[in-house]
């Protein structure tokens, strides 16, 4: 008969994020029927009893758990992949996905170096026999397209110099362009789009401390109705804080599955860039490290893939 601490640990290898591959090994496939019979019986939200008395499968879990067993896998051949590559492909599933993912065209555009951009764009080229920019043409309509396009089409200067008086008078133009402008969305305002696709990264956050001076808000906070100009200003101005609020969000035990899938995309694209100050800053944000919250919450080899590295900033 099964101990109950067993059926604590199968039913944990089977939750949240990742599959935990040992201890599936370890009791399941040691274990007596009547052990297996205790586990589905005690996990009626894995198993259905079905009108001729017997638990079989919930099918939506068995698809789910297909998801959960790939993910170290996927881990690992992303982390393998030459950054590049990994950047075009991740790239061509936001756009295959549809809006939901277009933040991770975003992400990918503003938080990635001048060169590694380009990199990703002939990636893609080498790839899938277009260039991003057409593709986000051709699949993107509306208001969105022209940020878009904008924003993976950049080529940012990366030097420590910036002009001060330029900085201050384009976050007057934003403070004015965010309480009315000319009556236009601020995903169509060009001088918008020009700020955000065209200044350098250094010359924005001086854009954004003189915002906060002149509104009393930060630019990002003032646009909650204009989501992929909120996330541009995240991943421009505060991407440490950005990811923080993407891992916070896939790290929770009821996250949509493509938000898990965000977790392994964060850990893996950022280990080698600024893991150490996304760790930094999610404990100022949420109180706890970022390790603890991936032991407490992630199985398996994934688990212990995600920690070692998270631990390359250390």
């Amino acid at each position: 008969m099964a101990q109950p601490d067993e059926l604590e640990v199968l039913t944990r290898a089977f939750s949240g994020h990742g599959v935990d591959e040992k201890s599936l090994i370890s009791i399941l496939g040691a274990s007596h029927p009547d052990t297996r019979k205790s586990f589905r019986k005690s996990n009626p939200h894995f198993f259905k009893e079905d009108e001729r008395l017997f638990e079989r499968w919930d099918d939506h879990r068995v698809k789910l758990l297909k998801h959960e067993f790939m993910r170290f896998k996927n881990a690992v051949v992303l982390w393998a992949m030459h950054p590049w590559e990994r950047d075009a492909r991740l790239l061509k599933e936001a756009l295959l996905k549809g809006p939901d993912s277009y933040n991770i065209i975003i992400e990918v555009a503003c938080t990635r170096l001048s060169e590694e951009l380009l990199g990703a764009r002939r990636a893609y080229h080498s790839l899938f026999e277009h260039s991003i920019e057409e593709d986000i043409a051709c699949h993107i309509s509306g208001s969105e397209r022209k940020l878009l396009v904008a924003l993976v089409s950049a080529y940012r200067y990366e030097g420590p110099q910036h002009k001060e008086d330029a900085a201050k008078s384009e976050a007057k133009l934003l403070v004015n362009a965010v309480r009315g402008g000319e009556g236009k969305t601020l995903i169509e305002d060009e001088e918008v789009i020009r700020i955000l696709s065209t200044r350098s990264k250094l010359h924005l956050v001086a854009v954004y401390k003189h915002y906060k001076e002149i509104s009393s808000s930060y630019l990002d906070e003032d646009l909650k109705s204009d989501l992929r100009l909120q996330e541009a200003v995240q991943c421009l101005c505060t991407p440490e804080r950005y990811f923080c609020q993407i891992l916070d969000v896939s790290l929770k035990n009821d996250a949509h599955k493509s938000m898990k899938k965000a977790l392994t995309r964060v850990i893996v694209t950022r280990a080698d860039v600024d893991i150490k100050e996304i760790k930094e800053e999610f404990v100022k944000l949420y109180g706890v490290p970022l390790s603890k919250k991936i032991e407490d919450t992630a199985n398996g080899n994934y688990r212990d893939f995600l920690l070692t590295l998270v631990s390359k900033g250390e």
